[in-house]
């Protein structure tokens, strides 16, 4: 890993790596993924460990870990992964947020820790700052993205600021440049969860599939244990 991309993490907290996958890598996932969004509902496909085996390997590859063990550690584990895919019968947009819940196998009350949710079946809940501070979410570009197919917009520097009130996220808006996070087939974004990022309809809506896979290195307390989703 390189300095400059520990260096703009901290600082920004994000960075776009080119060239994480190679060719086959892409054109398997890309192949097994068409299969998941098959019929364009691409909005949001969770629990991809299950319905994309071949994303259990991919995770433990060289070139995954390479990125992920010298931030997060060599214990670092994938909790969630979700398959994005913004097409003409699916191009959405989303307001200005930060990732705040994880998902975990079942509710068990522990102070800290709260709302709850259900996602796809999977319990989630948004636990303290310090566990969402050590996590890292790896975004795998399946397709050329350019600012024409509604990439990630982020505001760097905001996940420094802990859980953002409405009103601080308006603040953010109003005194941050939004940077367009440009990747090509095969490369990654990588960003902390609480890095305020939001995304646009596609002006020309094409096939934008993004690998989303979070990696998270802290313990659970209380009995809670990751569900890995």
């Amino acid at each position: 890993m390189s300095p400059q991309l520990s260096a703009s993490l901290k600082r920004d907290g994000f960075f776009v790596v080119d060239g994480v996958l190679d060719e086959d890598a892409v054109g398997g996932l890309a192949d097994a993924s068409q299969r998941l969004v098959a019929g364009g509902s691409g909005y949001g496909i969770r629990n991809l460990f299950t319905r994309l085996p071949k994303l259990r390997g991919l995770i433990q590859s060289r070139q995954i870990r390479e990125l992920i063990d010298p931030l997060l550690g060599e214990s670092a584990q994938a909790v969630r992964g979700i398959l994005f895919d913004k097409t003409a019968n699916a191009n959405w947009k989303v307001a200005w947020h930060q990732d705040l819940s994880i998902p975990v196998r079942e509710r068990k009350d522990v102070n800290g820790f709260g709302p709850w949710s259900t996602k796809d079946g999977v319990v989630h809940v948004q636990p303290p700052r310090a566990i969402l501070e050590r996590m890292l979410t790896v975004r795998i570009h399946l397709d050329d993205c350019d600012e024409s197919n509604g990439p990630l917009r982020v505001l760097p520097g905001s996940h420094a600021q802990g859980v953002l009130s409405p009103a601080e996220v308006e603040m953010w808006r109003g005194a941050v440049e939004p940077v367009n996070c440009c990747v090509r087939r095969g490369g990654a974004v990588l960003m902390r969860p609480l890095l305020l990022h939001a995304s646009s309809s596609a002006q020309l809506p094409g096939h934008r599939r993004v690998i989303h896979v979070e990696f998270a290195a802290a313990k659970l307390p209380g009995g809670l244990e990751w569900a890995i989703a």
